[in-house]
């Protein structure tokens, strides 16, 4: 097992509140969780875990030229080859987690297509700080893992450039290093920094441990059912 996909089973089934209060143990109590308004497009049965692979794009700067429609099709993939492409989807491993950093720019630069292919290379979830995600039903059928400020209706062409991956972006007021273990789900996403992600494991751990022991026990003194979350 390559170390990604051992930090990733170091996390599985840990919730983001078990991550957050590793990482106050750790003394990050200021660092690591993302802005509360960057939300799943839908939760998810259970943590997502993975990896962070990192990409920024800034707005587009225009001109946009009056065209035709007949030639428009010959600019849009000048476009998509030159201006907005996504080098960083070639790269992606089993277990990435992509964070963009879109500038905040109303753009579905994510859609039904493209994550499916991302999903088949291996990626695990999406995370960005703006819209940019649209085709949303079909994401949803498809069980992409999205986290956003707000979805997107526009498409890529004359609004979002290009600029770099695998470099550290900020996204949701957090800086997110590319090899960071990204936990998310319905409470939101935390970053943690891949030097201290072995010992914010632990501690998770420990606090995941000590809550499901005690909410075993109300379960039963409850005449609850157990469910998965007290075993």
């Amino acid at each position: 097992m390559n170390e990604n996909l051992e930090l990733i089973e170091l996390f599985k089934r840990l919730r983001v509140t078990d991550v957050r209060d590793g990482m106050d143990w750790m003394g990050y109590h200021h660092y690591g969780s993302v802005d509360h308004r960057i939300r799943p497009l839908f939760r998810p049965e259970e943590s997502i875990i993975g990896i962070a692979r990192t990409a920024r794009y800034v707005p587009y700067e225009g001109p946009v030229p009056a065209l035709p429609p007949e030639k428009y099709r010959e600019w849009v993939n000048m476009y998509y080859n030159e201006i907005c492409n996504d080098p960083w989807n070639k790269d992606i491993t089993p277990g990435d987690f992509i964070c963009l950093d879109v500038a905040g720019i109303d753009v579905g630069l994510l859609g039904s297509n493209n994550t499916l292919h991302c999903k088949k290379a291996g990626a695990v979830g999406f995370m960005t700080n703006g819209g940019g995600i649209r085709d949303t039903d079909e994401c949803i059928l498809q069980k992409i893992h999205v986290w956003s400020y707000f979805i997107s209706q526009p498409m890529d062409q004359a609004r979002i450039r290009f600029i770099e991956k695998d470099i550290p972006v900020a996204i949701g007021g957090v800086a997110v290093y590319p090899g960071d273990v990204i936990v998310a789900d319905g409470d939101g996403v935390i970053a943690v920094p891949r030097k201290a992600a072995r010992d914010v494991a632990k501690y998770a751990w420990q606090e995941a441990c000590a809550d499901k022991k005690t909410r075993r026990q109300l379960y039963i003194d409850l005449g609850m059912k157990l469910d998965s979350s007290v075993e």
